[in-house]
């Protein structure tokens, strides 16, 4: 074998090892912090915490379902808001848009996907909070909608592009418009996917708490309606992990595994 031979190997077998290292750490890391929440919170998850308000503090015990039903509000009326805004603009950039106007929308969609949470927090904030003077549901609710558009839109368009033009060529031959091939033939086809991308995008700002603090901000009783401060795990999680008490600890732990459980029902 020749030296440049043996060299070439070398660097293949290295490469291969740093790669496979690389991606045992990348799968590592998740399973150390599953394995690390439930140590910690494992034993605090049960029926109580399901079902019942937080206790005064002082007093162990308790739950939070008052903030596992308020992400679920939440999370509601973000999808309500931000699929739709998603959706249509995907369809528009993929099947109507020229060439200035998508560049635009897809340049300025990457950019508020890269905004800082927090960022968001304060523009809903000052859009939806202030001229009202009280912090809401729907407010948090807007806010991890903005969040959602930019995912569910380049992922709607990513999908509705890769429809073979065949399909669309087919039902327009057979005389449908150009937006009854959209709505019955190419966003069927997409669907799928466009499903997966929005429940990716849930499972993105499930977790977020800067816009929250910010809009919902936080409630430790039931909050019925729509117009007011309303509790959510992340919220909670901050609040209890910042906490002085060893109870709001061990309840903090068990509120992250149960969102890291969601988060990852959600993915799969």
């Amino acid at each position: 074998m020749s030296l440049r031979m043996f060299w070439r190997k070398l660097v293949n077998v290295l490469m291969l090892s740093l790669t496979g290292l690389c991606a045992l750490v990348a799968v590592s890391v998740l399973f150390f912090i599953l394995g690390y929440l439930v140590y910690h919170g494992g034993k605090d998850v049960n029926w109580d915490f399901f079902t019942k308000l937080p206790k005064p503090v002082g007093e162990a015990g308790g739950g939070m379902a008052n903030a596992i039903v308020g992400s679920g509000k939440l999370l509601l009326l973000a999808a309500l808001f931000g699929v739709p805004v998603g959706l249509l603009g995907g369809v528009y950039l993929a099947e109507f848009g020229g060439r200035a106007v998508p560049f635009v929308v897809r340049y300025t969609a990457d950019l508020l996907n890269g905004v800082p949470s927090i960022v968001i927090g304060i523009f809903a904030y000052a859009l939806v909070v202030m001229p009202v003077h009280h912090f809401s549901t729907f407010a948090g609710g807007f806010a991890l909608g903005v969040m959602m558009i930019p995912i569910v839109l380049r992922s709607t368009e990513e999908f509705l592009r890769a429809v073979p033009p065949a399909l669309r060529e087919g039902a327009m031959a057979l005389g449908a418009s150009k937006w009854r091939t959209i709505s019955s033939v190419v966003l069927p086809a997409a669907s799928r996917g466009i499903l997966t991308a929005a429940l990716l995008a849930l499972a993105r700002v499930a977790g977020e708490t800067a816009p929250l603090l910010f809009t919902a901000f936080g409630n430790r009783f039931w909050s019925p309606g729509w117009g007011q401060p309303i509790a959510s795990l992340p919220v909670m999680i901050f609040t209890y992990a910042v906490g002085p008490y060893e109870d709001w600890h061990r309840q903090a732990w068990a509120a992250g595994l149960v969102l890291l459980g969601l988060v990852l029902i959600t993915n799969i």
